[in-house]
């Protein structure tokens, strides 16, 4: 496995889009590669995750982030899209950068032994050396490492929506006594509208009254003049 200070290993894969991606495309820069066993597994997924919730903050302080893996440019695409991960993935089912960065060999896992790949980083210089290793990788936490050592912090998390949600709550708290205090002021208007009701039915029905005794008088002195 390479160490600090010793030149990076080249090496020319394809991504997830099947562009062809060297390590020589990126001299000049501080290139972030981190290898991992497996797409889509829980380790994995999170690890890619964290990389892709920090890759702004990464872009911002000059590096380029690569994933590789031993899984197909198929696999990685799907595996991509379905995290909307924003770096390229580079497929190395022929172990060429894995067996170089010494990330390929023989591992345990419950007693059973096996040939995989070590979860492991490695930060890249624009010198095309190696600055800083981190050989066997616990992901949590692991992306701040990689910011830490290249003089970054990470970016705040994106959930900016919450206070502002809490914040309108006293607002609408705050909103109802007012609309509390109408409420005695509608009630109030309430006799004054039935009193303005009561009024207007009382004025048809006196109208009506009198229509009525005209119409009977009337009739009273047709009787009369036919006599």
């Amino acid at each position: 496995m390479p160490q600090a200070g010793d030149a990076a290993p080249g090496f020319q894969l394809p991504d997830q889009d099947g562009n062809s991606v060297t390590l020589s495309q990126h001299a000049g820069k501080n290139v972030v590669l981190y290898f991992y066993p497996k797409d889509d597994t829980p380790g994995c997924t999170k690890e890619a995750c964290d990389f892709r919730d920090q890759h702004s903050a990464l872009r911002a302080a000059g590096a380029v982030v690569l994933g590789v893996s031993a899984d197909s440019a198929e696999r990685h695409k799907k595996f991509a899209a379905k995290y909307n991960l924003s770096f390229p993935l580079l497929a190395d089912p022929d172990r060429q950068a894995l067996e170089a960065y010494g990330v390929w060999g023989e591992k345990t896992l419950y007693g059973r032994k096996f040939q995989g790949i070590t979860r492991a980083t490695f930060l890249i210089g624009p010198d095309g050396r190696v600055k800083q290793v981190w050989p066997k990788v616990k992901v949590s936490g692991h992306v701040d490492e990689v910011l830490a050592a290249l003089g970054a912090s990470s970016a705040p998390a994106p959930k900016a929506a919450a206070p502002a949600k809490k914040a309108a709550a006293p607002a609408k708290k705050a909103a109802a006594p007012a609309k509390k205090a109408a409420a005695p002021a509608k009630k109030a208007a309430a006799p004054a509208k039935k009193a303005a009701v009561k009024k207007v039915v009382a004025a048809v029905k006196g109208a009506a009254r009198k229509v009525a005794t005209r119409a009977k008088a009337g009739a009273k002195g047709a009787a009369r003049a036919r006599r």
